[in-house]
């Protein structure tokens, strides 16, 4: 099989799973979220430090994330344990689908 071959295949099975809603149109082609369930801090912020350095979502600093969190300007948190707080895939979704629209 050739390597023309190959790519033509996984562009057009890339294709027939492309989901239909915007939110999900959204996760998929720009930022490395799961579908569903939650997700932490640093996979909103992302994290300089890492190697391979990730690249954050939302462009604010972890401070403003957490005062916005308590003020309401941004999700509230999920306590998944006594030291582990995470967010809502869907309420980040929608966080960037409503800043993409007043945009």
């Amino acid at each position: 099989m050739s390597t023309q071959a190959t790519l033509h295949e996984i562009g057009t099975n890339l294709n027939a799973e492309l989901p239909k809603t915007r939110a999900a149109r959204i996760s998929r082609k720009s930022y490395d979220l799961p579908e569903k369930g939650f997700v932490r801090i640093w996979q909103i912020l992302g994290n300089p430090k890492a190697t391979p350095p990730i690249a954050g979502i939302i462009p604010v600093s972890r401070t403003t994330w957490l005062n916005g969190c308590k003020s309401g300007k941004y999700p509230k948190v999920v306590k998944l344990g006594e030291r582990t707080t995470a967010w809502r895939v869907s309420d980040i979704l929608a966080l960037l689908e409503n800043m993409e629209a007043g945009a």
